[in-house]
């Protein structure tokens, strides 16, 4: 897996260019790669699935990438396509949903408790079933972001090419079941290009609002060091719009389905370099441990639902070890509250990010 092109011999690596790829450098990976996920998100659609422009283009990328194709993506345009997804999930708050704050408390609490099992839990699977060192099992656990998770990590003296493997592999095995469980078993189903036919006309104040709320946000949201700044800064600005009465349009079913398919195509681009012949002990590890933080959130979610009675889909969603943008989107594709998962999944960033270094120096002082 590479986050970027290599330097050449004798020379030290660029990081800055590094941490604006993900995969191949150069524009044909990333035509190739958009090319691909958008091939991906026509099948997916056509099949009916949930989230069919993401999870098309991401197992479609995926299988590119480890097939060995030149596939890449620039983060400038994964942060732009994000700011767009932030405005979409800030639309859909409403005065009601803001209102059940308070009900939610008992659910972040049992979050909390979530989080430390089920990292807990894949801390010793990973020790148990890899070579990693304490530090680069601790860090692969933590249900955190993944650049998060890997800069912290790396920080600490982890390996940060198998904290990343770990991670892209936690976010890959959540978005293939998660949304295809919920295909199969209850039938769910949609398609934003349906949704844009449907959706009321926009005028230019509208626009105007909608691309202030994307451009503001993010960069307010990177002032303030917000966790997932470039989705949690619109998100908030578009919410505050929408619960104002400003606007009451959301972005183009268009515009989505194109962010869906750069976002899966991104995290297709992270298993660039994967070869499972060589790393298939580690990659079935990483997907073990994804298994038991989904057992856990599955798990979690029952008790909340029964000591609160929150609507057991949104509880999930809401546990569910993903991503912040691919979890918030599964929510708004299968009609859940979207407040609720993205509330639920802030929480759980800040308090990884927050309490993840000053826990692992307790792990470390036992030795690696």
């Amino acid at each position: 897996m590479s986050d970027g092109g290599k330097a050449p011999p004798g020379t030290s690596p660029r990081k800055p260019k590094r941490n604006r790829i993900i995969g191949h450098p150069g524009w044909q990976p990333l035509a190739l790669a958009l090319a691909i996920g958008t091939v991906g998100g026509f099948v997916f659609d056509w099949l009916r699935m949930p989230l069919a422009w993401m999870l098309g283009a991401c197992v479609f990328s995926t299988l590119a990438a480890f097939a060995g194709l030149r596939i890449g993506m620039r983060v400038q345009l994964r942060q732009g396509m994000v700011i767009v997804l932030g405005v979409l999930l800030g639309a859909s708050f409403t005065p009601d949903l803001v209102n059940q704050l308070g009900k939610w408390a008992v659910s972040l609490v049992v979050l909390t408790g979530m989080t430390v099992t089920g990292a807990t839990l894949s801390y010793f699977w990973l020790r148990r079933f890899t070579m990693w060192d304490k530090v680069t099992c601790y860090f692969a656990a933590m249900p955190g972001g993944l650049n998060d998770m890997t800069m912290l990590g790396g920080a600490m003296g982890g390996q940060e090419r198998s904290i990343a493997l770990a991670h892209a592999l936690r976010i890959l095995t959540v978005v293939l079941t998660i949304p295809v469980w919920y295909r199969l078993v209850n039938g769910a189903q949609t398609s934003v290009l349906a949704m844009a036919k449907d959706a009321p006309t926009a005028e230019w104040r509208d626009w105007a609002v909608l691309i202030a709320c994307g451009l503001v946000g993010a960069a307010v949201g990177r002032l303030l060091r917000l966790p997932a700044a470039f989705m949690m800064g619109p998100l908030i600005a578009s919410a505050i719009v929408h619960l104002a009465g400003l606007t009451g349009s959301k972005p183009p079913g268009q515009l989505v389905a194109a962010a869906q398919v750069v976002v899966g195509c991104g995290i297709g681009c992270r298993f660039v370099g994967a070869a499972l012949d060589q790393l298939h002990r580690e990659v079935g590890a990483s997907i073990g441990a994804a298994a038991i933080l989904i057992a856990c959130a599955i798990g979690f979610a029952e008790l909340t639902y029964a000591l609160t009675g929150l609507d057991i889909d949104a509880t999930v969603l809401s546990y569910a070890p993903g991503g912040f943008a691919e979890m918030s989107l599964i929510g708004l594709a299968l009609g859940v509250e979207v407040a609720m998962v993205a509330c639920h999944h802030l929480f759980r960033l800040v308090l990884v990010i927050l309490t993840g270094p000053f826990v692992s120096r307790f792990v470390l002082t036992r030795g690696r």
